[in-house]
C-alpha cells in the first residue's frame, strides 16, 4: 500500500491563539498527560542544542528536537530565539517556529507560529505544578502570589492559573525595570478582580510577602541569595531557572520536570551539583508527584524547577493542527512536496 501524498500546512500565530484561548484547561490536561508519557518512557527529548553567537552574548537561538508516543504520535523540533535586546526596540524577546513530522514517513506536515505554544506550555506546566504542589498540607492554593519579572511568560503564567480557578487576596510585582512592573501591574489591575497589587521595590519585599513565588525573568547568574528570605516556606515556581543561589535550593525541596535536562547550561539546579558533586539535593520529578511517589513537606520551601520539554511543544502543537483540520481552517501549502517519484515520473 503506497503512503498518501504528503502534504504541508502553515499555522499561524492568529490561528495558534485562537484555538488555545478559553481551552486553558485542556491545554494543562494535554500538558499533564505529555509529562506522564514522558515519565514512563514513551518520548525521545534528547538535549536542547544552544546556537550562541559571539559578537550577541547574550542572544541565543536554541533547538529542541522531540517524539511523544501515545494515542497520536508525533515527531519534531521547536527553533526558538531569545534576543533580550528586542524589548527595547518594542518586539517581544522570544520567536519561534515548531516543525511537526509525521511518525510513519518523516515527513514534516506542519509548520507553526510557537511563541504562542512555547508560553503556553510553559504558563500551563507552571499552572499544573502549582497545584499538585500545593497540597492540603501546605495549606492548599495560595492566595498571596508574587511575580519577579513582568515580561510576557509572567502574563502567561497569570492567566492560566486565572483560568483554572486560582484567586488570589494579594499579587506582588518586582521588575528590574519600573516601567515593566507599572505596566504589568496595571496590566493584573485590569484583569484581577479585587485583589490588590503591589510593586515592589526590592525582591526580599516581594518574596518575604508572597506563599506563591513565579520567578520569570531573563537573569543569567543567580541575583536571590538569602534563605532566609524563603524561611515561611513559600512554594516557587523556578520557571527562568537562574535567579536562585544554590544555597536557597539546598534548604528546599527540589522537584524538577527532568533530572538530566535541568542539571545543564549553568542552571540554579545544575550550580548546586557542580557545587556539592551530586545530586542528593533532587527530590523528586513532577512525574513523582502526579504518580503520587513523592508529597511535598509543609516544613521547607518548595521549588520547582521546570527546564522545559520539547515534548510538550509537540504536544500542543498537535492540539493546535487537529482542531484547525477537523474544523477545516488548516491552511495547506498546494505543491510544498515536488520530487515524489524517484525517476520523477509524473
Amino acid at each position: 500500500m503506497p503512503a498518501a501524498r504528503p502534504s504541508f500546512a502553515v499555522i499561524t500565530g492568529e490561528q495558534v491563539a485562537d484555538t488555545l484561548t478559553g481551552n486553558e484547561k485542556l491545554v494543562v490536561e494535554v500538558v499533564e498527560e505529555t509529562y506522564r508519557l514522558h515519565g514512563r518512557g514513551d518520548s525521545v527529548n534528547p538535549p536542547s542544542y544552544f546556537l550562541r553567537f559571539p559578537d550577541r552574548p547574550s542572544s541565543r537561538i536554541i533547538a529542541l528536537p522531540a517524539s511523544i508516543g501515545g494515542a497520536k504520535s508525533t515527531d519534531g523540533i521547536k527553533w526558538i530565539s531569545s534576543f533580550p535586546e528586542n524589548v527595547a526596540a518594542g518586539i517581544p524577546r522570544a520567536s519561534a517556529v515548531l516543525i511537526l513530522n509525521d511518525h510513519d514517513t518523516g515527513y514534516p506536515f506542519a509548520c507553526l507560529e510557537s511563541s504562542i505554544i512555547s508560553a503556553s506550555r510553559t504558563a500551563a506546566s507552571a499552572a499544573l505544578a502549582a497545584d499538585r504542589l500545593s497540597t492540603p498540607a501546605r495549606g492548599g492554593r495560595p492566595r498571596r502570589v508574587g511575580f519577579i519579572g513582568t515580561g510576557l511568560i509572567a502574563r502567561y503564567i497569570h492567566h492560566y492559573l486565572q483560568a483554572t480557578d486560582w484567586a488570589f487576596d494579594a499579587i506582588g510585582v518586582h521588575d528590574l525595570s519600573a516601567e515593566h512592573a507599572a505596566s504589568f501591574a496595571g496590566y493584573l489591575g485590569d484583569t484581577s478582580g479585587d485583589a490588590a497589587v503591589t510593586v515592589h521595590d526590592n525582591a526580599e519585599d516581594l518574596v518575604r510577602g508572597s506563599d506563591l513565588v513565579i520567578l520569570a525573568t531573563v537573569a543569567g547568574t543567580p541575583h536571590l541569595h538569602d534563605p532566609s528570605w524563603f524561611g515561611h516556606n513559600p512554594l516557587v515556581l523556578n520557571v527562568s531557572l537562574r535567579d536562585l543561589a544554590p544555597e536557597i535550593l539546598l534548604a528546599s525541596t527540589n522537584v524538577l520536570d527532568d533530572v538530566e535536562h535541568c542539571l545543564k547550561a549553568d542552571t540554579s539546579p545544575h550550580l548546586v551539583e557542580q557545587l556539592t558533586g551530586n545530586r542528593d539535593f533532587v527530590d523528586g520529578t513532577l512525574f513523582d508527584v502526579l504518580e503520587g511517589r513523592l508529597t511535598p513537606p509543609a516544613d521547607r520551601p518548595v521549588v520547582f524547577s521546570p527546564f522545559g520539554l520539547g515534548v510538550l511543544d509537540l504536544a500542543l502543537g498537535r492540539l493546535v493542527h487537529d482542531q484547525l483540520h477537523a474544523s477545516g481552517r488548516l491552511a495547506v501549502v498546494d505543491g510544498f512536496f515536488h520530487e515524489l517519484d524517484r525517476y520523477g515520473r509524473k
